[in-house]
């Protein structure tokens, strides 16, 4: 098959099964900037908002302005540039696969040098709304507190040029000030990143630095602005070079960076905006008052799953997802995890059947079709998704057996090396002290867990350590496919 060049003039070329806009994509102006361009929010906000507009045309004011803010976000830029925003969402399931192009980016802007395009982009009169992927490093928080750190560098560099900020809350926050010196109203800024509260979580990060730079700013922030709480949920592996190459020889599709995903997806949003929004629960979202029991399930049952499995199957040696769910080691952990220890930490979610949600849990998994590597997972997964929980645990006089399993593993893998000496590339803002702390306590948690920006005053409590301890020095001295036998036989699950 003669492979068609991926954009709007050469739409008319592809042929069925491939869904092509029912839209005219050149007819999409901006409503949303959205920060953090990548395969998640091209495979979730993006396609929410590509349904919609297939379904009222009004819905094509809220086109969406990406913008990557790393210098690695480049690629990104360059890759959709030429096709005119347009890229290939293959969605996967057991039944089969579904191939959209989707049309609901109305720009690229590449900030990974400088701010300045993006800040004229959100000046633009029919922004409404700034949207943000940008994990949870983003947000230059303390991650004991989940505080913005006021001693992070970017923060630092942000307060020095406050007019070329560089971070995510930076830009916000210099947005809000051009709106407020214009007389224009404000906009509202919403979060689909996994963090617990975070659109409370924003909201405290862009107050407290646009207080650092005029406490009248951040008056008229809170009083102007919004910060919605969002649940987003939609497994997006790392985009495979060979399902790239298999699409456009199956669909004849030429698409320099298209989007795989699971067919399952889900967002539920606080109804809380500024200036008004787009009609997303016509295409499948769930507007509610209150985010934080749909908010809690998910970080507790799928990001707490994902962490623990991902850090025990790396050093059992399992490159993908699907592989550590057909580990009956592993899926038996995952199962006892959810039901012993995290699950008791949600409260009811209207709506929702929470055993039923559990045994979806290892039905996603373990979706061959899905090849979600176990790397992406340790490199994105912020650590607190395993730390709530514990918290919660400790402070119900509960167990914690099974997330000290996980949390030992974690600890394990930040050295920076598998079981057979074999390195672990680390990417994390403190990688460097934490393979330093790693290689110094070895067995011994406690150098680890005294890390404060990372654990706090948990590091310190005993009902952590001890089991933490046990299970660490297993992981060193037997490895971990014994440690996880261990576990099944003293923990009977």
């Amino acid at each position: 098959m003669l492979a068609v060049e991926l954009n709007r003039s050469n739409l008319i070329r592809l042929r069925p099964p491939v869904r092509i806009p029912g839209f005219d994509p050149s007819a999409v102006s901006a409503g949303i900037v959205h920060l953090g361009l990548g395969n998640f929010h091209r495979a979730h906000m993006a396609r929410y908002t590509h349904d919609l507009m297939e379904r009222r045309p009004d819905a094509l004011r809220w086109g969406i302005v990406g913008a990557g803010l790393l210098p690695a976000d480049r690629r990104m830029h360059e890759s959709l540039a030429p096709q005119d925003g347009l890229y290939t969402l293959v969605e996967r399931g057991g039944a089969g696969e579904r191939v959209s192009v989707i049309g609901s980016l109305a720009g690229l802007v590449f900030a990974g040098d400088s701010t300045a395009g993006l800040l004229d982009a959100i000046d633009g009169g029919g922004i409404r709304i700034v949207s943000l992927t940008v994990t949870e490093n983003g947000y230059c928080l303390n991650r004991s507190t989940k505080r913005l750190d006021p001693e992070h560098p970017l923060v630092r560099r942000d307060i020095a040029e406050p007019e070329r900020p560089r971070s995510a809350i930076g830009v916000l926050v210099e947005a809000f000030r051009r709106r407020r010196a214009a007389g224009r109203a404000g906009f509202t800024a919403l979060t689909c990143d996994n963090i617990q509260h975070n659109g409370e979580v924003l909201r405290g990060a862009v107050l407290a630095l646009a207080g650092m730079r005029d406490p009248a700013l951040a008056a008229w922030i809170e009083a102007e602005a919004a910060f919605p709480s969002s649940m987003v949920d939609r497994i997006t592996p790392v985009t495979d070079p060979a399902d790239t190459a298999a699409l456009e020889e199956r669909h004849g599709i030429r698409d320099r960076w298209p989007v795989f995903s699971e067919t399952f997806n889900q967002w539920v949003i606080e109804d809380r905006f500024a200036a008004g929004r787009p009609a997303w629960e016509e295409a499948g979202a769930q507007f509610v008052a209150d985010v934080a029991p749909y908010e809690s399930m998910k970080l507790r049952l799928l990001n707490a799953s994902h962490l623990a499995l991902a850090g025990l199957g790396r050093l059992a040696g399992h490159t993908f997802m699907d592989e550590c769910l057909r580990d009956p080691d592993l899926a038996a952990y995952m199962a006892a995890l959810m039901d012993r220890e995290t699950g008791p930490t949600v409260p009811p979610v209207p709506g929702i059947d929470l055993a039923a949600y559990k045994r979806s849990m290892l039905e996603r998994f373990g979706n061959p079709a899905i090849k979600d590597t176990v790397e992406r997972i340790n490199t994105d997964a912020p650590l607190n998704v395993l730390l709530d929980p514990i918290r919660d645990r400790l402070r119900d006089g509960a167990g914690v057996e099974l997330l000290a399993l996980a949390l030992a593993a974690w600890l394990r893998r930040v050295r920076g090396e598998d079981e057979g000496g074999r390195p672990i590339e680390i990417r994390h803002p403190l990688a460097a002290l934490l393979r330093e702390r790693a290689a110094a306590g070895g067995a011994d948690p406690r150098p680890l867990l005294g890390v404060e920006a990372l654990f706090g005053d948990l590091g310190a409590d005993r009902r952590l350590a001890e089991p933490v301890g046990r299970w660490l020095a297993s992981l060193y001295e037997a490895g971990s496919r014994r440690t996880l036998a261990r576990a099944r036989s003293e923990l009977a699950f």
